[in-house]
């Protein structure tokens, strides 16, 4: 798994994020959710602490909170996924090649990652009339990997280019969680699902080693599946949509497996945790994030940007520790040769974990 030079390596060269167009402050959430779950759960005052505890100020949404104020049909919800999910990808997509000063048309690989909604034609083959791409450009939908998916779908482009060194791939991450919202469930999973999630959009740019462009290298990349974890997380699919499923263990098994994990995937490449200089998480939650500062025995501080994230933008599933990256880059505190660990959770019950290399 570990190569011994950087020609071999991928490299990340930006990230990109086009956030949907309606912001809102957790509070306005929370008065939502103050009416819509009034009389319909017990222990709403006390449950409703949730808002608070998840120390998320702000999301931002794909369409108006009165959105949600009425039923809607599986097929209502899934069409305006497919709609928004073009718009906002596009607009990621464009941005980002603007940055690099890149046609649409130089792009060899399109890979687009989500699980909040359902399209075939794939958003990816929707994307490349709509942006001018080639119409040989290779393109791999992936769905399924939930809050994985960022760490996930960075690995299989690695993939992808340390067979073809001199090709670039984007990397297109959708999660339009609001979509998923229950109108009649009033669970406490579904109150808690509301207190956390939002909509994330975003684009990477990756190139092949024999690239012109520069960029910080992929030097490793695995993923973990855990036995018998399938009810972890995921989806359970319901004629009015995705009902969400998430454990309340997930922060006992950062505690009790995470380390073991990390410990192993680094070893396989010749490192150490001492040798990590940045860790860049996705962070399901605070009590996930609390679970890392446990696991990893590092202070909190360590997971400070990832913490920063979600305190501003709420769980975006995938796009979320894209959302990290995309910051980390942006603010530049690293020297070269840093090491920089990247890692989420995802069904299955799964971990997917790279290292990057500045």
């Amino acid at each position: 798994m570990n190569n011994s030079s950087n020609m071999t390596h991928a490299r990340l060269v930006g990230v990109q994020s086009n956030p949907p167009p309606y912001y809102l402050d957790q509070s306005e959430i929370l008065g939502f959710a103050r009416e819509f779950f009034a009389g319909r759960l017990n222990g709403l005052d006390r449950l409703l602490r949730t808002f608070e505890n998840a120390e998320i100020d702000s999301r931002n949404l794909c369409v108006p909170i009165s959105w949600f104020a009425e039923p809607k049909t599986f097929q209502q919800k899934n069409d305006t996924y497919i709609e928004q999910s073009v718009e906002l990808s596009a607009g990621a997509i464009s941005k980002l090649l603007r940055r690099f000063d890149l046609a649409p048309d130089e792009v060899d690989y399109l890979v687009f990652v989500s699980s909040t909604g359902i399209a075939t034609p794939s958003i990816d083959a929707r994307l490349i009339g709509k942006l001018g791409m080639r119409p040989n450009t290779k393109r791999i939908p992936i769905w399924g990997l939930g809050c994985g998916g960022g760490a996930a779908g960075l690995a299989h482009v690695n993939d992808l280019l340390r067979g073809t060194p001199k090709a670039k791939a984007l990397l297109v991450n959708v999660e339009l969680c609001s979509l998923t919202f229950q109108f009649n469930d009033f669970s406490k999973s579904n109150l808690i699902a509301t207190a956390l999630f939002a909509d994330g959009v975003t684009a990477a740019l990756l190139v092949g080693a024999e690239s012109e462009l520069s960029g910080c290298s992929i030097i490793a990349d695995g993923t973990t599946l855990w036995p018998d974890s399938l009810d972890v997380m995921g989806w359970n699919l319901q004629n009015d949509g995705m009902q969400v499923v998430f454990s309340q263990s997930i922060p006992t098994i950062v505690k009790e497996k995470m380390r073991d994990c990390l410990d192993s995937f680094l070893d396989d490449n010749r490192l150490s945790l001492a040798d990590i200089d940045h860790f860049l998480i996705h962070p399901g939650g605070r009590k996930v994030l609390e679970a890392y500062v446990e696991a990893f025995g590092k202070p909190p501080e360590a997971f400070s940007l990832s913490a920063d994230i979600i305190r501003q933008y709420g769980n975006c599933s995938s796009a979320t520790v894209m959302l990290v990256i995309e910051r980390f880059l942006a603010e530049g505190k690293y020297q070269p040769g840093d090491l920089a660990l990247v890692t989420a959770l995802g069904p299955g019950f799964s971990a997917a974990n790279l290292i990057l290399r500045f």
